[in-house]
C-alpha cells in the first residue's frame, strides 16, 4: 500500500469543528491516514511532498453539472443532455451520455474539482438519472461513486418553452406538474403491485416498465429528487409534489429561494444555488443575485454552490465561491458550500468533503489562501493518486 506524506501545509479540514492548523497529512492506499499539527512523523514513506506553506483542502465538489454531456467546443454532435422528444424520461442515465475524454474534465481537475454530480438537462419535466462521479479517469464506469444519485425533475420556463416550440404538452406550469404527478402515481401503483407479488406468490408481478422501474428507488427513499426550479412558486410546487409522494427533495438553482428563505427554512430542504455569474437570460432569472448564498445560509438553509457547467465552466467554481464571500457569505460557509455540504447532500458525507482519517484521499493544494484571487492550484489528488502537480 502506497503511503504519501504531504508536509509543510496549512491543513483546512472542513470538519465539524472547522479545524485549521500548520501541519501534515498522510495518504494511505487511496484514503486519508493520520494528520496532525507541527512536525510530521519520522516514518518511512513512498513519497514525500513539500507543500511549501500552501493551503490543503478537500477536493472541491459541485453537486449539479452537465459535465461531459455537453462537450466543450461542440454543437449538436456533443449535446447529449436533453432527450426532448418525450417529456417523461426517468429511464435515461446520465452515465450513458458522458464523455470523460471531454477536455472540461481535465480543466475541472486542474482547478481542484474532484467530484461532480452529472445531471440530464432541464428540457423535460422528468429528465433522467443523475450520477455522482470523480473527475479523474477515462472510462465513466471507473469514475462512478453513485448512479443513480437522484432523479432529475424540471419546473418553470424550460419545459414550457421546449414543448411550446413543438406544439406539444406541457406548455403551462400546470401541465408540467400534472405530468410529473401522473408518472409518480403510476410508479407508486407499479411498486405496490411488485411488493404485493413478492409477499403473495399467487399474485402476478406487473409487466416490466423501464420508466416506472427507474422511479422505484426514488419512491423507496433510496435516492433523492433533484428539482430544477428558479422561481419561488416553482420551488413550492416542487416541494408540494415531494410531500405528496414522500420524496427526498433537493432544490437545484433556487434563484428566488433567498426571497422566501424564511419560509424554506422550516422545510429542511437543501438548496444548490447558482449559477449567479451569468446574465438574466430569461424572465425567471430576473431576481438573480450573488447575495443569494449568504442570505440562504443566514436563514439556516443548507446551501451548496453550483456553476451549472457548461453554463459557467467548472474551472471557475472557486471564483463563484469568492464572489459569494465578496457578496456577504461567511468564508467558512462558502468553502463548505463546495466541500462538506455538497458531500452531505449527495449522501457521501462519510467519504467526501472533509480531511478525516478513512475518507477518500481527494484533496487540493493551493499556493495561498483559497479565497485569495492570487492563489494557484499547486497539486490535486484523487483517491490518493496525483492528478495535478505544479511544484
Amino acid at each position: 500500500m502506497k503511503r504519501t506524506l504531504i508536509k509543510n501545509v496549512t491543513v483546512v479540514t472542513m470538519n465539524e469543528k472547522d479545524e485549521r492548523f500548520p501541519g501534515w497529512i498522510v495518504l494511505e492506499g487511496g484514503k486519508f491516514g493520520a494528520l496532525g499539527a507541527g512536525l510530521p512523523p519520522a516514518d518511512a514513506f513512498d513519497e514525500t511532498v513539500d507543500g511549501q506553506g500552501g493551503y490543503l483542502l478537500p477536493g472541491l465538489i459541485d453537486v449539479h453539472s452537465h459535465l461531459g454531456l455537453y462537450e466543450d467546443g461542440l454543437g449538436f454532435e456533443g449535446a447529449d443532455g436533453n432527450e426532448d422528444t418525450d417529456p417523461i424520461t426517468p429511464q435515461l442515465r446520465a452515465i450513458d451520455g458522458v464523455n470523460p475524454m471531454d477536455q472540461a474534465f481535465r480543466e475541472a481537475l486542474d482547478a481542484g474539482v474532484t467530484t461532480v454530480a452529472v445531471s440530464p438537462g432541464s428540457a423535460n419535466p422528468i429528465g433522467g438519472q443523475v450520477a455522482l462521479v470523480k473527475t479523474a479517469g477515462r472510462r465513466i464506469d471507473d469514475m462512478v461513486l453513485k448512479a443513480p444519485l437522484a432523479v432529475k425533475f424540471a419546473f418553470g420556463e424550460n419545459p414550457k418553452s421546449v414543448y411550446h416550440d413543438k406544439d406539444e404538452t406541457p406548455v403551462t406550469r400546470m401541465a408540467t406538474a400534472a405530468l410529473i404527478r401522473e408518472q409518480l402515481y403510476k410508479a407508486k401503483e407499479y411498486l405496490w403491485r411488485k411488493e404485493r407479488a413478492q409477499a403473495d406468490p399467487d399474485e402476478d408481478e406487473p409487466d416490466y416498465d423501464m420508466k416506472l422501474e427507474a422511479l422505484v428507488p426514488l419512491l423507496r427513499g433510496e435516492i433523492t429528487a433533484h428539482f430544477h426550479a428558479h422561481r419561488a412558486d416553482d420551488i413550492f410546487t416542487a416541494l408540494r409534489i415531494a410531500k405528496e409522494f414522500e420524496l427526498r427533495p433537493v432544490i437545484v438553482h433556487g434563484t428566488e429561494a433567498h426571497m422566501v428563505a424564511d419560509l424554506l427554512a422550516g422545510e429542511n430542504v437543501p438548496v444548490v444555488n447558482g449559477p449567479y455569474m451569468t446574465d438574466r437570460s430569461k424572465p425567471e432569472l430576473k431576481n438573480l443575485t450573488e447575495r443569494a448564498p449568504a442570505l440562504l445560509r443566514e436563514a439556516g438553509i443548507e446551501t451548496a454552490i453550483t456553476v451549472d457547467h457548461p453554463e459557467i465552466p467548472l474551472r471557475l467554481l472557486l471564483t463563484a465561491v469568492q464572489l459569494a464571500v465578496r457578496a456577504g457569505m461567511d468564508e467558512t460557509d462558502a468553502l463548505r458550500a463546495v466541500t462538506s455540504v455538497p458531500a452531505h447532500i449527495a449522501g457521501m458525507g462519510d467519504r467526501l468533503g472533509m480531511l478525516k482519517p478513512g475518507m477518500d484521499a481527494d484533496l487540493v493544494l493551493f499556493s495561498g489562501h483559497p479565497l485569495d484571487w492570487k492563489s494557484r492550484v499547486q497539486a490535486v489528488w484523487v483517491d490518493g493518486e496525483t492528478q495535478v502537480r505544479r511544484m
